[in-house]
């Protein structure tokens, strides 16, 4: 059976045996010896997105006492779940997210990851841990932001909705820019893609429809 480390775009941990093109984690450890998650779903405030590959370090997954290895099927996956990305192993990556949170005009005063990480905190939870989301213009929405239609998710990319799978973007479909949406994506982080931060995307999504200035995972 597969571990349950697999994170959606709603934000939920579940078992899949589809591997993402990145991993992260929540802080710390919140599984059990038996490699089972306990009742809570992050250790601290810090969710972080990071490479599968860094400094040939190697782990056995769900260690006793270490963090809780969590897989995403792209970094926009990543970002609607409201994770960020790490400043050890994506150290480009992150300083182009505070430069873009620059950009925005709502930087934190201190430019410190732990600034960032209370304000998207407050943006992904929800009363009684549930996951936060807004409702916006589709016409509205950057490239690479994560909307909920009909408990289905799909990605904003050009023209298109791409609908998301645990293994890729399985299709894409003409939108209505006047139509309303849920945001599974932060508000914060809807920002910062507009302000000028480029995700990795699954490469099944720009098989369907180019990269629209999306970087290919």
């Amino acid at each position: 059976m597969p571990l349950q480390n697999r994170v959606t775009p709603e934000g939920d941990i579940v078992a899949l045996p589809a591997r993402g093109t990145f991993m992260g984690n929540r802080g710390g450890c919140f599984h059990t010896p038996r490699q089972e998650l306990t009742r809570s779903r992050w250790k601290s405030r810090a969710w972080i997105t990071c490479v599968l590959e860094f400094k040939n370090r190697h782990r056995e997954l769900m260690q006793p006492g270490l963090y809780t290895e969590l897989f995403f099927l792209d970094e926009v996956t990543a970002l609607a779940a409201g994770h960020r990305p790490c400043f050890e192993c994506r150290r480009g990556d992150a300083n182009a997210f505070f430069a873009a949170w620059d950009a925005s005009g709502r930087a934190p005063p201190n430019r410190r990851a732990g600034d960032m990480d209370l304000v998207l905190h407050a943006e992904r939870v929800g009363d009684r841990r549930s996951k936060r989301t807004f409702r916006s213009r589709l016409d509205a929405l950057p490239n690479g932001t994560m909307v909920r239609i009909n408990d289905e998710s799909y990605a904003v990319m050009g023209p298109q909705l791409l609908a998301w799978g645990p293994d890729g973007y399985t299709q894409g479909r003409p939108y209505d820019g006047n139509r309303d949406a849920t945001v599974l994506t932060p508000p914060t982080t809807v920002r910062l893609l507009q302000a000028g931060y480029c995700p990795h995307i699954h490469k099944s999504a720009t098989d369907l429809v180019g990269d629209h200035r999306l970087r290919q995972a």
